[in-house]
């Protein structure tokens, strides 16, 4: 039994170091936070989106959403624009900027997970989506948002990021 337990935790302890070196090794090459980037790439599948919209894909709180677009429109790499039918509706628009830093700084580790798990069966993918959703319960993690929504650990600005 604690074989199991710790080859485990093991497997886990590596999958959490591959992802935080991936997430600051981006953040170096792009100087904006993993959320950021997660943001940017929500947005760079539709190019425009509402942040309502854009916080259910990421499964975070909008609040989480709009502190991250405020820091990239601060940074030129989105814009809001209101909508003309009803002006309380405001669109977040991925900028050309916004498109270069996504083309300059690829996320290897999300693209090969990606792609990779995209090959498996769809039973696979099941499985490997409910373990994962399983490990969430057991670590109490069910209610942790997956996106924090004072994160800002980027230290220099560079080019962008799953």
């Amino acid at each position: 039994m604690t074989e199991r337990v710790d080859a485990t935790l093991i497997a886990l302890r590596r999958v959490l170091r591959a992802i935080e070196g991936n997430a600051r090794a981006i953040a170096r090459a792009s100087g904006l936070t993993h959320a950021q980037m997660l943001v940017l790439h929500a947005l760079a599948d539709r190019g425009q989106e509402l942040p309502s919209d854009i916080a259910r894909r990421l499964g975070v709180a909008q609040a989480t959403v709009t502190t991250q677009i405020d820091r990239l429109e601060a940074r030129g790499l989105v814009r809001r624009e209101r909508r003309q039918t009803d002006r309380r509706t405001v669109w977040v628009i991925l900028t050309d900027s916004g498109r270069q830093l996504l083309a300059d700084t690829p996320d290897p580790l999300y693209g090969r997970f990606a792609d990779r798990f995209a090959r498996l069966a769809d039973w696979e993918q099941g499985m490997l989506m409910t373990s994962a959703e399983r490990l969430a319960k057991l670590f109490d993690a069910e209610a942790v948002e997956p996106l924090p929504a004072g994160e800002d650990t980027a230290r220099k600005p560079a080019p962008p990021v799953a």
